[in-house]
């Protein structure tokens, strides 16, 4: 076998000078923006509390849930250590871009019930947007109940004094 030089290796078979030959491709790394690599997932319970606190946000909204939950709740609240339940009246469905929402309120004496329905599904569709970029396509709204200006606070009897 020959023994190649130098200038063997550098030379086309013309004997022109070239520059040495590459024999692996530059690798192109990544699939596109930064942004775009990968899968973001959101838990139904992201959206619920975002639901929960924009709909609490709007004026004529006195509370979230049925009587029974809200007292349920008034317990947790009471408990050291407990947290305000922000999810309590609402119920939400989440898929890969989209979302659907229902929501359970109880609103104040006087108010129209109607504008404040649309006030809720308004806040609550542009804060989901905007926090999730999740398409909202529908809130339901039922009005379990209506605070009466001279109601107490339904709170729970506690057994120690």
């Amino acid at each position: 076998m020959a023994d190649m030089t130098e200038q063997d290796r550098t030379q086309n078979s013309e004997g022109d000078p070239e520059s040495p030959v590459q024999t692996r491709k530059p690798t192109k790394r990544g699939g596109g923006a930064p942004g775009s690599r990968g899968r973001t997932t959101i838990a139904d319970g992201v959206v619920e509390k975002i639901a929960g606190l924009a709909a609490r946000e709007v004026v004529g909204v006195h509370a979230m849930g049925s009587g029974l939950s809200r007292t349920f709740g008034a317990v947790r609240d009471r408990v050291p250590g407990g947290t305000k339940a922000v999810t309590r009246g609402v119920k939400v469905e989440v898929g890969e871009v989209q979302t659907a929402l229902d929501l359970e309120i109880v609103v104040e004496y006087g108010v129209s019930i109607a504008d404040v329905a649309r006030a809720v599904r308004e806040n609550v569709i542009a804060a989901v947007e905007r926090m999730t970029s999740l398409e909202v396509v529908e809130v339901n709204i039922a009005v379990s109940d209506v605070k009466l200006p001279d109601e107490e606070e339904e709170e729970p009897e506690t057994r120690l004094q």
